[in-house]
């Protein structure tokens, strides 16, 4: 009787553990983040898509450090009704074992994202694609789709965006400058002008443009949009995806040129459309970036660093790196979704989530070691 007690009383414990109480409902950002298979949420620089009553949460699946020398096996899901406690759907897109693919064993997958199609009934992913052995030469983006949201997704294609077409925002006289990178002095005040410029969109014209760090967003109207961080990660650019949101339109422009951003995560409220990003400093962490627009395809002001704090925050956006702003559905109240990147373990890089608070109407990153929902009900 004493034994069949302690195993009674050890199984209540790992089910706590896993699915915690009501009393337990918080986050607890850069802490083990354990999911339904007692496993931390192995899901990175992703996103979340709420579609019937539930959040899916996409992001890379990383494997242990030195596993076949292989760092991801695709791209990763987990379902959640409350958003604290999360089920593990699996591994949605599979990077299958096939040679003649540029979606082979070895090559880089980040950042993916989401979307649902409302015409098609489709769900479309896309993510930062780079091809084996060849580093991040490629920066290309890379597009699947599912009948199913977990899954699986099946790989359409990997491509760079807007080939043979100029920005909306890129003038006549800019696209006639014949100044080349083998004239200029690398980060000399002349080459960050003539980048500053279009030196490196020049230069992608004919093939299509760089696409590295990414998001997608859908605005209240349909009409999609896959924003990335391009020309050697100089400048964004914010590109509008065709109807079925398989391919790029055409229609794209140049936000921030020069100013070196990655990272960016859009999110809409009151007619304003607003951006955190951040810095280029690979694994490190670095200042916070906004900006804000009145229009998803029209100039681009810089707010400046969101968080608030002490220096050491403020400096390294608590440490992590955004990948999204998900908006809770049915309220204009949003979370910044960080990642405190582990490079020597990506797999155990943990999940930065801050409520997005308002100061003179601007939104601002403010750190709590616990906190939960009803911080939003709370008048700022």
């Amino acid at each position: 009787m004493k034994n069949s007690f302690k195993l009674i009383f050890s199984i209540a414990i790992a089910f706590l553990t896993v699915f915690p109480g009501k009393g337990q409902n918080n986050f607890e950002p850069g802490a083990t983040w354990p999911a339904s298979d007692g496993k931390h949420i192995n899901v990175h620089g992703g996103g979340i898509l709420f579609y019937h009553g539930r959040y899916y949460w996409f992001g890379e699946h990383r494997l242990p450090k030195n596993t076949e020398k292989v760092q991801t096996d695709g791209v990763g899901c987990y379902s959640s009704k409350d958003l604290y406690h999360w089920k593990y759907e699996g591994v949605s897109l599979m990077i299958p074992n096939d040679t003649t693919s540029l979606l082979t064993p070895g090559c880089v997958v980040e950042r993916p994202k989401v979307i649902y199609n409302k015409k098609t009934g489709k769900f479309v992913m896309w993510f930062h694609h780079e091809l084996k052995g060849q580093g991040y030469k490629a920066a290309m983006t890379g597009v699947a789709v599912s009948n199913k949201i977990t899954g699986p997704y099946r790989y359409i294609h990997s491509l760079r965006p807007n080939a043979g077409q100029w920005p909306l925002n890129y003038s006549k006289e800019q696209q006639s400058d014949t100044l080349t990178e083998r004239s200029l002095k690398k980060w000399s005040p002349e080459w960050k002008e003539a980048v500053k410029n279009g030196l490196f969109l020049r230069r992608d014209f004919e093939g299509g443009q760089m696409a590295r760090d990414m998001t997608l967003f859908v605005d209240d109207n349909g009409k999609a949009y896959h924003i990335h961080s391009s020309e050697e990660n100089q400048t964004l650019h914010f590109s509008e995806l065709t109807d079925d949101y398989l391919g790029f339109s055409g229609l794209y422009i140049r936000v921030l040129p020069g100013d070196a951003n990655e990272a960016p995560a859009i999110f809409k409220k009151e007619g304003k459309y607003y951006m955190f990003s951040s810095g280029t400093t690979g694994w490190a962490p670095n200042p916070g970036r906004s900006a804000m627009s009145s229009d998803i395809l029209g100039n681009w002001v810089p707010l400046g660093n969101p968080c608030r704090g002490n220096e050491k925050n403020v400096k390294t956006t608590f440490a992590s790196q955004s990948t999204h702003v998900l908006q809770i559905n049915g309220t204009e109240n949003f979370i910044y979704m960080g990642d405190r990147w582990k490079p020597e373990e990506l797999i155990d890089s943990r999940h930065i989530w801050l409520p997005v608070e308002w100061e003179d109407g601007l939104p601002v990153i403010k750190w709590y070691d616990k906190w939960n929902l009803s911080i939003f009900s709370y008048e700022k």
